[in-house]
């Protein structure tokens, strides 16, 4: 039987090979981020980090977060967003809803306020619609600081949005005047 933090640890083993690090183990993620699971698996075993094929498809159905994606085929697999390694998701620009929100540490709010989000080492600046979203993610990071962001300003002022398949909206940057921080 997996247990919970079985599966914890995994997933977060396929977060770091498959968005960060793939050549930990080997790997050649495609331009579109995507690898055969058959290759991710034997190559996974080989650096010791035994993943059975029904862990691996158990973690992509139940992740909370829905971090992972499954070809059409079922073959292949890749993270849906959060790469720092080079990928093209190939995701359609959209138009975003109005409002979006952004969890980050209340210690970075200053030079946010100043220079608004960057991206960092990531490929965007990730973004939600669910304020409770945020909440969660900024907690991570110590005490949370909520952004509230005029997505739709932003958008009329010519920025471009993305939204991946597990609802996350992706842009390159957020420029301070689109930010409001919540109370």
């Amino acid at each position: 039987m997996t247990t919970s933090n079985s599966l914890t640890s995994t997933s977060k083993f396929l977060s770091l090979v498959l968005r960060h690090e793939p050549q930990r183990i080997g790997l050649s993620l495609d331009a579109a981020g995507w690898v055969a699971i058959d290759e991710l698996l034997a190559k996974a075993a080989l650096a010791s980090k035994q993943i059975s094929r029904d862990t691996l498809l158990h973690i992509v159905a139940t992740c909370e977060k829905q971090r992972f994606a499954l070809s059409e085929d079922g073959t292949r697999i890749r993270a849906n967003q959060g790469h720092s390694v080079e990928v093209e998701l190939g995701l359609p620009p959209q138009v975003p809803p109005d409002v979006l929100y952004h969890g980050t540490a209340s210690r970075s709010v200053d030079s946010i306020r100043q220079g608004g989000l960057h991206r960092g080492a990531r490929h965007h600046v990730h973004l939600t619609e669910q304020p409770t979203t945020a909440v969660t993610v900024g907690q991570r990071y110590g005490a949370p600081a909520i952004l509230r962001v005029d997505a739709r300003r932003m958008h009329q002022a010519g920025h471009v949005f993305f939204c991946t398949a597990n609802q996350v909206w992706l842009c390159d940057a957020v420029p301070p005047e689109f930010i409001e921080v919540l109370p």
